[in-house]
């Protein structure tokens, strides 16, 4: 009988020895890529890999850049009125959507195209050439309009202006 549980001893210490050695030295890798953090299958986002990409995507473009570029949009499209003086000679351009009071002078239509200003005090179109009442609301929905001065007067004007505009 010390001979069976001798054997019984040794067979359990083989079986554990080789369990032991199996699973020191012959250890597999799960089948697959592993995620790198940070690399592009990471699921966790972080915030320094969407700047990233969303500066790859906005031209380069940083905050300040387009905060900068909203002002300006927003002043350009300001409500504010401007005085502004139109010697002789010279044309006052709209922009697009501006709006003119002709306040002193005699002023006269400028249209490069069939269509005149809108008159919207009286509600009338007043085309190329043609007299400008003074204090009335005159609207130019699309730019390249104007008015400019009488050439039968010896001064020039005095206009309010809303919006956008050019003197040439």
């Amino acid at each position: 009988m010390k001979r069976k549980s001798a054997m019984k001893l040794m067979a359990s210490v083989a079986v554990v020895a080789v369990g032991i050695y199996v699973g020191a030295f012959m250890t597999t890798e799960a089948e697959g890529d592993t995620i790198v953090p940070g690399s592009i299958d990471d699921p966790v986002v972080t915030k320094s890999y969407v700047d990233q990409k969303l500066g790859s995507q906005s031209g380069g473009m940083t905050a300040e850049d387009v905060q900068k570029l909203i002002t300006e949009q927003l002043s350009a499209n300001s409500s504010e009125v401007v005085v502004v003086t139109v010697p002789l000679g010279k044309t006052l351009i709209a922009k697009d959507g501006s709006e003119f009071v002709v306040r002193a002078g005699k002023a006269v239509a400028y249209s490069s195209d069939a269509n005149g200003i809108s008159d919207l005090t009286d509600g009338k179109d007043i085309t190329n050439g043609k007299s400008v009442p003074n204090n009335h609301l005159i609207l130019f929905p699309r730019g390249g309009r104007g008015v400019q001065p009488d050439p039968a007067q010896k001064n020039g004007l005095t206009v309010l202006v809303r919006g956008q505009y050019q003197l040439q």
